[in-house]
Protein backbone atom coordinates (compact mmCIF):
# COMPACT_ATOMS: atom_id res chain seq x y z
CA UNK A 1 0.00 0.00 0.00
CA UNK A 2 1.48 3.40 -0.93
CA UNK A 3 2.37 5.70 1.98
CA UNK A 4 -0.36 8.25 1.14
CA UNK A 5 -3.11 5.67 1.36
CA UNK A 6 -1.75 4.29 4.62
CA UNK A 7 -2.04 7.68 6.30
CA UNK A 8 -5.59 8.15 4.96
CA UNK A 9 -6.60 4.72 6.24
CA UNK A 10 -5.00 5.42 9.61
CA UNK A 11 -6.71 8.82 9.83
CA UNK A 12 -10.13 7.30 9.12
CA UNK A 13 -9.57 4.62 11.79
CA UNK A 14 -8.58 7.28 14.33
CA UNK A 15 -11.71 9.32 13.54
CA UNK A 16 -13.99 6.30 13.96
CA UNK A 17 -14.31 6.52 17.80
CA UNK A 18 -15.32 10.19 17.50
CA UNK A 19 -17.97 9.39 14.90
CA UNK A 20 -19.32 6.54 17.00
CA UNK A 21 -19.49 8.75 20.10
CA UNK A 22 -21.26 11.51 18.16
CA UNK A 23 -23.84 9.08 16.79
CA UNK A 24 -24.46 7.57 20.24
CA UNK A 25 -25.09 11.01 21.72
CA UNK A 26 -27.77 11.60 19.12
CA UNK A 27 -29.45 8.22 19.76
CA UNK A 28 -32.34 7.54 19.81
CA UNK A 29 -33.21 9.94 17.01
CA UNK A 30 -35.74 12.60 18.04
CA UNK A 31 -36.17 10.95 21.44
CA UNK A 32 -36.89 14.28 23.09
CA UNK A 33 -39.53 15.22 20.55
CA UNK A 34 -41.17 11.80 20.77
CA UNK A 35 -41.55 12.00 24.55
CA UNK A 36 -43.23 15.42 24.47
CA UNK A 37 -46.92 16.17 23.97
CA UNK A 38 -47.86 18.23 20.93
CA UNK A 39 -50.28 21.13 21.34
CA UNK A 40 -51.61 23.66 18.84
CA UNK A 41 -50.87 27.37 18.47
CA UNK A 42 -54.14 28.12 20.31
CA UNK A 43 -55.51 25.98 23.14
CA UNK A 44 -58.13 26.05 25.87
CA UNK A 45 -56.54 26.60 29.27
CA UNK A 46 -58.05 26.34 32.74
CA UNK A 47 -56.73 28.76 35.35
CA UNK A 48 -56.40 27.94 39.01
CA UNK A 49 -57.55 28.83 41.63
CA UNK A 50 -60.64 30.09 39.77
CA UNK A 51 -61.21 27.16 37.40
CA UNK A 52 -61.96 29.71 34.67
CA UNK A 53 -61.63 28.44 31.09
CA UNK A 54 -59.87 30.76 28.62
CA UNK A 55 -58.60 30.50 25.07
CA UNK A 56 -54.83 30.89 25.11
CA UNK A 57 -52.30 31.76 22.43
CA UNK A 58 -49.14 29.65 22.64
CA UNK A 59 -46.08 31.86 22.15
CA UNK A 60 -42.65 30.22 21.94
CA UNK A 61 -41.10 33.69 21.62
CA UNK A 62 -42.22 34.73 25.10
CA UNK A 63 -40.47 33.39 28.19
CA UNK A 64 -43.23 34.18 30.68
CA UNK A 65 -46.97 33.89 30.29
CA UNK A 66 -49.20 36.98 30.23
CA UNK A 67 -52.75 37.39 31.49
CA UNK A 68 -55.33 40.07 30.77
CA UNK A 69 -55.83 42.45 33.70
CA UNK A 70 -57.44 45.64 32.31
CA UNK A 71 -58.59 47.01 35.68
CA UNK A 72 -55.58 45.96 37.70
CA UNK A 73 -55.40 47.24 41.26
CA UNK A 74 -52.11 46.88 43.17
CA UNK A 75 -52.53 47.10 46.94
CA UNK A 76 -50.70 46.27 50.17
CA UNK A 77 -51.79 43.47 52.49
CA UNK A 78 -49.74 42.58 55.59
CA UNK A 79 -46.77 44.53 54.23
CA UNK A 80 -46.75 42.71 50.86
CA UNK A 81 -47.94 43.82 47.45
CA UNK A 82 -50.98 42.12 45.96
CA UNK A 83 -52.89 42.39 42.69
CA UNK A 84 -56.68 42.42 42.24
CA UNK A 85 -58.13 41.92 38.78
CA UNK A 86 -61.17 40.46 37.04
CA UNK A 87 -61.30 37.96 34.20
CA UNK A 88 -64.19 37.05 31.94
CA UNK A 89 -64.20 33.78 30.02
CA UNK A 90 -65.39 33.54 26.43
CA UNK A 91 -68.71 32.14 27.73
CA UNK A 92 -69.30 35.24 29.90
CA UNK A 93 -68.32 33.94 33.36
CA UNK A 94 -66.48 36.62 35.38
CA UNK A 95 -64.26 36.06 38.40
CA UNK A 96 -62.27 38.49 40.52
CA UNK A 97 -58.91 37.26 41.74
CA UNK A 98 -56.44 38.49 44.32
CA UNK A 99 -52.90 37.15 44.04
CA UNK A 100 -49.69 38.04 45.83
CA UNK A 101 -47.18 39.82 43.59
CA UNK A 102 -43.91 37.88 43.65
CA UNK A 103 -41.93 40.46 41.68
CA UNK A 104 -42.15 43.15 39.02
CA UNK A 105 -40.76 42.01 35.68
CA UNK A 106 -39.39 44.06 32.82
CA UNK A 107 -41.00 42.94 29.59
CA UNK A 108 -39.40 43.86 26.26
CA UNK A 109 -41.63 45.75 23.87
CA UNK A 110 -41.39 46.18 20.11
CA UNK A 111 -40.34 49.81 20.58
CA UNK A 112 -37.39 48.65 22.77
CA UNK A 113 -38.78 50.33 25.89
CA UNK A 114 -39.14 47.71 28.64
CA UNK A 115 -42.45 47.75 30.49
CA UNK A 116 -42.62 47.01 34.22
CA UNK A 117 -45.40 44.52 35.04
CA UNK A 118 -46.51 42.75 38.21
CA UNK A 119 -45.81 39.01 38.18
CA UNK A 120 -47.92 36.48 40.09
CA UNK A 121 -48.00 32.69 40.36
CA UNK A 122 -50.93 31.06 38.60
CA UNK A 123 -51.85 27.42 38.03
CA UNK A 124 -52.53 26.64 34.36
CA UNK A 125 -53.90 23.43 32.86
CA UNK A 126 -53.73 22.54 29.15
CA UNK A 127 -54.69 18.97 28.28
CA UNK A 128 -53.34 16.93 31.21
CA UNK A 129 -50.39 19.27 31.73
CA UNK A 130 -50.65 21.32 34.94
CA UNK A 131 -47.97 23.70 36.05
CA UNK A 132 -47.84 26.67 38.40
CA UNK A 133 -45.89 29.37 36.60
CA UNK A 134 -45.08 33.04 36.74
CA UNK A 135 -47.64 35.14 34.86
CA UNK A 136 -47.29 38.85 34.22
CA UNK A 137 -50.41 41.00 34.34
CA UNK A 138 -51.15 43.45 31.54
CA UNK A 139 -54.13 44.91 29.70
CA UNK A 140 -54.67 42.52 26.76
CA UNK A 141 -58.11 43.90 25.89
CA UNK A 142 -57.04 44.71 22.33
CA UNK A 143 -55.66 41.21 21.75
CA UNK A 144 -57.57 38.17 20.48
CA UNK A 145 -56.60 36.05 23.49
CA UNK A 146 -56.65 36.98 27.18
CA UNK A 147 -53.92 34.49 28.00
CA UNK A 148 -50.55 34.08 26.36
CA UNK A 149 -48.61 30.94 27.29
CA UNK A 150 -44.82 31.36 27.32
CA UNK A 151 -41.90 28.91 27.16
CA UNK A 152 -41.60 28.53 30.94
CA UNK A 153 -44.94 26.69 30.97
CA UNK A 154 -44.08 24.45 28.00
CA UNK A 155 -40.43 23.74 28.74
CA UNK A 156 -39.46 20.09 28.76
CA UNK A 157 -42.92 18.69 28.14
CA UNK A 158 -44.78 20.37 25.27
CA UNK A 159 -44.15 21.01 21.57
CA UNK A 160 -46.19 23.44 19.46
CA UNK A 161 -47.61 22.50 16.06
CA UNK A 162 -48.44 25.83 14.38
CA UNK A 163 -50.88 24.14 11.98
CA UNK A 164 -53.20 23.00 14.79
CA UNK A 165 -55.64 24.64 17.20
CA UNK A 166 -57.66 23.39 20.19
CA UNK A 167 -56.05 19.94 20.28
CA UNK A 168 -56.57 19.18 23.99
CA UNK A 169 -59.26 19.91 26.55
CA UNK A 170 -57.99 20.85 30.04
CA UNK A 171 -58.24 17.72 32.22
CA UNK A 172 -55.98 18.24 35.19
CA UNK A 173 -57.76 16.15 37.76
CA UNK A 174 -56.57 16.77 41.27
CA UNK A 175 -55.10 20.19 40.45
CA UNK A 176 -54.71 22.08 43.69
CA UNK A 177 -56.48 25.40 44.08
CA UNK A 178 -53.71 27.48 45.69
Amino acid sequence: MPAGRTWKALASVLMLPGLIAASLLAWPPRACAQSKVTIGRVERARLYPSGLLLRAKIDTGARTSSLNAPKLVVFTRDGEQWARFSLTSHDGRTVTLERKIIRFGKIKQKNNHPEKRPVILMGICIGRHYREVEVNLVDRTDFNYQLLIGRAYMQGELIVDPDRKFTREPRCFGAVNP
